[in-house]
């Protein structure tokens, strides 16, 4: 009890914090749940968006929140605290009320210099007002100004900005502007099929769709390889702000770039930064590499990503910016719980003339030891980094999936084993080549173990890690690590030829020296009379094919069966499409009176497509219980049982079966079912399984003749071990476990085997799956039911005991139970580095049905008003 005061403060204080980790990208977020909290019942919040809007001050932040109450329709602006979570955030500015001369119009260009992909700024008029607002460049944005638009005055034609929908004439209108190095760049319309441009064009059907499959086969006859200069940077600048100029590292080569990608991490440490994924050292940085530039150019800024203090730029020289098209970026943490942004990556991806690039920045795990981890965050960072493409109904796109991939960052990958002085000497002396032999990464690529596919410059200059901040000289800390090469940049592709790779000793505020490499990249240029040539004749070809035959495929596989599933454990099984002479387009698609294709426990990838002619793919079918879908199945209300429809576009529709067994487990399970369980629940009969878990919820055990036990025992073991083993453990529920020990420790625990799991899994695996457990409860541990009045008593120590003890025997003892083991943790913080901000946040970071999910607000961290907490007293 003395815990949980601190700990749900900084559960509820870091809620949207937490939401900014595991999205990847703060303007990403939903802030619509404050606003709500300030609306009458009669009132709801339908979208909010942050921006910057232009006053006589200056430019100040501010929320833009669409309103509908008793029928109609506003837009509301609010001043607000850093990241809005409660009412007490946010204070109305004005109010816009949606009705006739209502208008929300994109800012017209300056001049011709147009690129997509970056912030939009809009004019906001009603009546006598007129705002100007900066927004954020996403799918976020496009949906707030949708829906604003949707509710303008009828007959009112309202030209919105950030819309990616087509003109009917086949261009990209709508397109957001572009802050530059020297000026502001408004984006274009892009043409469907330009020579600059590129080739997106609108997929109106199939035979659009064929004409860029066919377009794309020929790509060779209509393009030409031209070379242009990259400059990419990556410098870890350990917290610090810029000191001085940046052009030793970013203007050292005579010839200027035609395209800067620059690198940073660790902008900033502050845990501002982190909780809440805002930094004014963003500003800092951008200012000093904009001024830094190389002088014998001019350049635009197309992109700024960043992720907690993980920092990507993109520039391009402004007579280039028109080739410069479908601008995206996303954001990836790997790093606390496998998901926050203290590690991870940002990547920025865009076509250049006909050739599609893809700029990643990644920080990884740090340590000797965890070179296994960084491999695994590499591997994280290419399997959940995908961007949307501007054309509805495309495939996401996957890192891997473009022409050339520029990789940078700190990877912190350091030298096998290698003692000090030896390291030093070779150093000395020079002999990077023998030094470069322990270097994990190159060990780790040469076992194809990471990086596969990607290449990476002979290495001739010395570590860049670690440094005595302000010097030359290597660290002589009481830490003295090793040097190594952390930062590092690789490539993949065809076209792309290497000129330099060096570190730059004279920049010296780091602990870190930045890395540079200059690359000439050739990129296909569209020549426009031998791409207009090629479009004809694809035109004319298809003209004379008026065939009428049916599209028809044939299935290697029609019934699937997922033999013992597990919780948490992804199983995958594959079958062909062979399609016939007639090009089809295929999609899994909804039986009726269903919402989706499948069931949520299964997903097919691809799940729509195109074929050519006497053209196959491989779909695979992947199956995957997880807290959503657990509960049901242990149960045995659902089963793994489902059937797909395959469509094909004029053709006919393909059954497959999809069935399987699932092994029950402890994970989704209801706490008192747990507390029922006498017997691990593999051992127990599906009968007893359904009338346990479908029981109600009771408040004494009176019910049932035989005494439950006090807490679940898997609770208990997972506890018990972490008390005995764990409470020393410094980085613990901060680190991610792995998922080979964790899927050990689920089936011990659902098994009755854990006399074992001491040798064999590490603390931060059950710590996790610690975590896991709680998260995939059905009713949290401060029931759903109780939340409303949890929080309106959390400024009386006697209503807030009387909440507490209204819950259900069980649940009760679950809540005293975990926080007299954060208590205990909390008393060996000199060793284990943990404090009740830590705790409240990562007990709270997983999701609204974590143990603690109702007993957190604002002032739970011993922040503001602690004193003024029931829980503060109630300790």
């Amino acid at each position: 009890a003395g815990l949980a005061a601190d700990v749900e403060r900084g559960a509820r204080a870091q809620e949207e914090g937490a939401a900014a980790g595991l999205e990847a990208a703060a303007h990403k977020m939903d802030q619509s749940v404050a606003i709500q909290e300030t609306l009458s019942a009669e009132e709801t919040c339908l979208a909010t968006v942050q921006g910057i809007l232009a006053t006589e001050e200056g430019m100040e932040s501010r929320l833009l929140s669409l309103i509908e109450s008793h029928g109609k329709s506003m837009l509301c602006l609010y001043t607000h605290r850093r990241m809005a979570i409660t009412a007490e955030d946010v204070c109305l500015d004005r109010v816009l009320l949606i009705q006739e001369g209502f208008a929300v119009e994109e800012v017209p260009p300056e001049n011709n210099l147009q690129i997509p992909g970056s912030d939009v700024t809009v004019q906001v008029t009603s009546g006598g007002a007129s705002l100007l607002v900066r927004l954020p460049f996403g799918s976020h944005t496009q949906t707030f100004l949708r829906e604003v638009r949707r509710r303008c005055s009828p007959g009112k034609k309202d030209a919105t900005a950030a819309d990616p929908e087509q003109s009917a004439a086949g261009e990209v209108t709508g397109a957001p502007r572009l802050k530059t190095a020297n000026k502001m760049v408004p984006s274009s319309s892009v043409p469907a099929s330009g020579p600059t441009q590129g080739l997106s064009t609108r997929p109106c059907g199939l035979r659009d769709t064929l004409v860029k499959s066919l377009l794309k086969q020929k790509e060779s006859s209509y393009t030409h390889l031209q070379n242009f200069r990259f400059f990419v940077g990556t410098y870890n600048v350990n917290g610090q702000s810029p000191r001085g100029s940046l052009r030793p590292w970013l203007s050292q080569d005579g010839e200027p770039p035609d395209i800067y990608c620059v690198g940073f991490q660790e902008l900033d440490l502050s845990k501002e930064a982190f909780f809440f994924n805002d930094t004014p050292k963003e500003e800092e940085w951008f200012k000093a590499v904009t001024e830094s530039l190389h002088p014998g150019a001019k350049y635009a800024k197309v992109k700024l990503v960043r992720l907690v203090g993980i920092l990507l730029l993109l520039y391009v020289r402004t007579e280039l910016a028109m080739n410069i098209s479908e601008v995206e970026a996303e954001t990836v943490g790997t790093g606390i719980m496998g998901r926050m942004g203290n590690k991870g990556g940002v990547a920025i991806r865009f076509q250049f003339h006909n050739s599609t690039v893809c700029v990643v920045n990644a920080h990884l795990a740090a340590h000797p030891e965890e070179y296994e981890r960084r491999n695994q965050e590499v591997r994280d960072i290419c399997a959940r980094m995908q961007f949307h493409p501007l054309e509805p109904g495309c495939p996401l796109l996957a890192i891997k999936e473009h022409d050339v991939v520029l990789w940078l960052g700190d990877l912190n990958y350091r030298l096998e084993e290698q003692d000090m002085e030896r390291v030093k000497k070779l150093i000395q002396t020079q002999d990077f080549q023998a030094l470069h032999q322990h270097d994990q990464l190159k060990i780790q690529r040469e076992a194809k173990l990471v990086f596969e596919g990607f290449q990476e410059g002979e290495i001739s200059f010395q570590p860049t890690y670690k440094y005595n901040p302000g010097s030359d000289d290597w660290d002589d800390s009481a830490e003295c690590r090793v040097p190594a090469w952390c930062d590092r940049i690789l490539w993949s592709g065809k076209t792309v030829s290497l000129l330099s790779y060096q570190s730059h000793m004279a920049l010296k505020n780091s602990d870190h020296k930045p890395v540079s490499a200059i690359f000439d990249v050739g990129v296909k240029v569209v020549d426009k009379k031998s791409y207009c040539k090629a479009f004809e004749g694809i035109v004319r070809s298809l003209d004379k094919m008026e065939n009428a035959s049916i599209p028809s495929v044939t299935l290697s596989k029609r019934e699937f069966l997922f033999k013992d599933v597990k919780y948490l454990q992804l199983q995958v099984e594959s079958f062909t499409i062979s399609n016939g002479p007639v090009p089809c387009q295929f999609e899994f698609i909804s039986k009726p009176n269903e919402d989706a294709y499948c069931k949520p426990w299964l997903i097919a990838k691809p799940s729509k497509g195109f074929l050519m002619p006497d053209s196959e793919v491989v779909i695979a079918l992947e199956l995957c219980v997880n807290k959503s879908t657990a509960t049901a199945l242990n149960s045995g209300e659902e089963k793994l049982e489902d059937i797909l429809v395959l469509h094909l576009d004029r053709g006919k529709d393909y059954f497959l079966s999809v069935s399987g067994n699932y092994l029950p487990s402890c994970f989704g399970c209801p706490i008192q079912t747990l507390c029922y369980m006498k017997e691990p629940i593999r051992e127990m009969l599906p009968e007893a399984i359904r009338e346990l878990t479908l029981m109600p919820l009771l408040t004494d055990d009176a019910f049932w003749e035989e005494k439950p036990l006090d807490v679940p025992k898997e609770l208990w073991m997972m506890v018990d071990l972490l008390c005995r083993s764990a409470c020393h453990q410094e980085g613990l529920f901060q680190q991610p476990g792995l998922r080979p020990e964790f899927e050990q420790i689920r089936d011990w625990l659902d098994t009755g085997t854990l006399d074992v799991l001491g040798p064999v899994a590490s603390n931060h695996s059950v710590a996790e799956a610690l975590l896991l457990f709680l998260e995939s409860l059905p009713e949290p541990v401060v029931c759903y039911k109780s939340y409303r009045s949890s929080l309106e008593c959390a400024n009386s120590y006697e209503m807030s005991s009387q909440v507490i003890s209204m819950l259900p025997k069980c649940h009760q003892n679950v809540f005293y139970y975990l926080v007299a083991f954060l208590r205990e943790l909390l008393k060996h913080t000199g060793k284990n580095h943990l404090d009740v901000n830590v705790l409240g946040k990562e007990i709270r970071m997983r999701d609204k049905a974590t143990c603690f999910r109702t007993w957190s607000s604002p002032v739970l961290l011993g922040g503001r008003d602690r004193k003024n907490s029931v829980l503060y007293q109630y300790a």
